[in-house]
């Protein structure tokens, strides 16, 4: 109140920016959703509060380290997994490599006696079943061909043969064998298909030496 009627009275507000302010100065937008509120604290409420602020950049600077590394070393044992198991494989060929040059150096040996050379092809068929097994143990085996309906997903026709009517479609013989893992083909069986034979029909040959097979 000023006493005097003559001058107007002027309500005063409290949030006025101070006098003296330029216009310029004055934030009129008022503050942000988006800003956080700041919280002044003091004394040992601060220490304590930079004290843990401190402690959980440590302990996220520490898990980033830890995962920095677990990344190189999957990124490393994806790397060298392939490597790894081609040495694990190759170490269970070795015994059969070992028996097979055994077995070649008796036959090599021309003084040998015909007892000795029935030996060493004994060998070489107990060689042969032992790499069977070992391919059975890496859960790989071979394709049924032999009897069966041609399956154009695992077999591979290389010739045709003249046979009855009721035997058209089926494989005849097995020119090479065919193998698969966990139901996935690792090479096709080569075979004769059997064939109804017509008069312009161009067959191929319907037989291949017995030593062409691969394997007894």
């Amino acid at each position: 109140m000023t006493g005097d009627p003559r001058i107007p009275e002027v309500p005063i507000d409290a949030t006025a920016a101070p006098f003296g302010t330029e216009l310029g100065d004055i934030d009129l937008t008022g503050p942000s959703d988006e800003e956080a509120p700041v919280v002044l604290v003091a004394g040992e409420d601060h220490d304590k509060v930079v004290a843990e602020r401190d402690e959980y950049l440590d302990a996220l600077q520490r898990l980033k380290a830890e995962f920095d590394n677990y990344r190189r070393r999957v990124d490393r044992d994806l790397l060298n997994a392939p490597k790894a198991a081609l040495r694990q494989f190759v170490a269970t060929q070795l015994p059969v490599f070992d028996n097979l040059g055994r077995a070649l150096g008796t036959l090599a040996n021309k003084d040998a006696s015909p007892q000795v050379a029935a030996a060493a092809m004994t060998g070489i068929n107990m060689i042969y079943a032992q790499f069977e097994e070992i391919l059975h143990g890496h859960g790989v085996s071979e394709i049924e061909a032999e009897g069966k309906v041609f399956d154009p997903n695992r077999h591979e026709a290389v010739a045709a043969r003249p046979v009855p009517p009721e035997k058209e479609g089926l494989v005849v013989q097995v020119y090479e064998k065919g193998y698969v893992h966990d139901d996935s083909v690792i090479r096709p069986a080569k075979v004769v298909v059997g064939r109804h034979a017509e008069p312009d029909d161009v067959i191929l040959p319907d037989e291949f030496p017995k030593d062409s097979f691969s394997g007894p």
